[in-house]
């Protein structure tokens, strides 16, 4: 009998507890930040499977994939309530949308062929990006008072949709920049990044599923490369838990979550970069 089988109740409530603990913290960032929570997700689902143990040759894989599964339901509830609050460009979802799904694509054959150790690597550098920007980014800083309408944006929106579906974000991160270099308010730019995320994780999910399926490696109740235990016990509570970020996000300063969130993403860089230079 595998260890993914062999666990019993006494082993798996601990780790329970810490994927509904995960799904509070997800939902709550996704409002509150726009984020899409893989940057939580990812580290804590890797290390779930490392426990109950998945083949390491897609456990990393299963991260990403079940990540995406849980920022379904949160980004479109992210979306929804930052939209009722009218602090969404429409005109930037359809002009970079169609794009940003095209780069969704490209990211899934990437990860088809792609060993965990790269997906590792691929995590640590954008990983890296993310947290240099939480925490030494500035909302001041400026490139311009309009985004451009050149191809550059949309080559952008490709990128977007690749690397987001490749470490398992909604694609917040990238869009929130793009935005507010180029003079759109903060809050225009977090409701208007959630609106990105169902159309990065929608895809991104059915793709996981494809690359993954029939893989003998599997563990039980996996869709593809998507475990449904842990989509069904996160899920539920960051789309809970979602609204309330949002309503946060219009009250009060982010700045120190933003640092509390870069330091996190600090220590799982860390983290992924010893396993990865372990396996070198």
């Amino acid at each position: 009998m595998t260890a993914a089988m062999s666990l019993d109740i006494g082993s798996l409530l601990p780790l329970a507890v810490a994927l509904v603990a995960a799904g509070i913290v997800v939902g709550f960032m996704s409002g509150l930040l726009g984020i899409g929570g893989g940057g939580i997700l990812v580290p804590v689902l890797y290390e779930t499977f490392a426990l109950i143990g998945v083949d390491p040759a897609i456990r990393m894989h299963m991260a990403l994939a079940t990540s995406l599964a849980v920022i379904v339901p949160t980004s479109v509830r992210s979306f929804s309530a930052h939209h009722t609050r009218g602090s969404v460009d429409v005109d930037i979802l359809r002009r970079l949308g169609p794009w940003v799904v095209g780069g969704v694509f490209v990211g899934i054959l990437v990860a088809e062929s792609a060993s965990t150790l790269v997906l590792k690597w691929i995590w640590i550098v954008f990983g890296t990006v993310m947290a240099l920007k939480m925490a030494f980014g500035r909302d001041t800083w400026r490139l311009g008072t309009q985004i451009p309408k050149g191809p550059g944006v949309e080559a952008y929106g490709i990128l977007v949709g690749a690397v987001s579906v490749l470490i398992s974000i909604g694609g917040a991160a990238f869009i929130v920049a793009l935005m507010t270099l180029y003079g759109q308010p903060v809050l225009l730019a977090v409701g208007t990044s959630s609106g990105f995320g169902p159309l990065i994780s929608v895809p991104g999910v059915i793709g996981y599923i494809w690359a993954g399926w029939g893989d003998p490696r599997l563990p039980p109740l996996s869709l593809g490369y998507v475990s449904l235990i842990g989509a069904a016990l996160i899920i539920p509570m960051s789309v809970f838990v979602a609204p309330f970020g949002v309503r946060m996000a219009h009250g009060i300063p982010k700045r120190s979550l933003e640092i509390a969130f870069a330091i996190f993403l600090a220590v799982v860089v860390s983290r992924f970069l010893w396993l990865a230079l372990a396996e070198v």
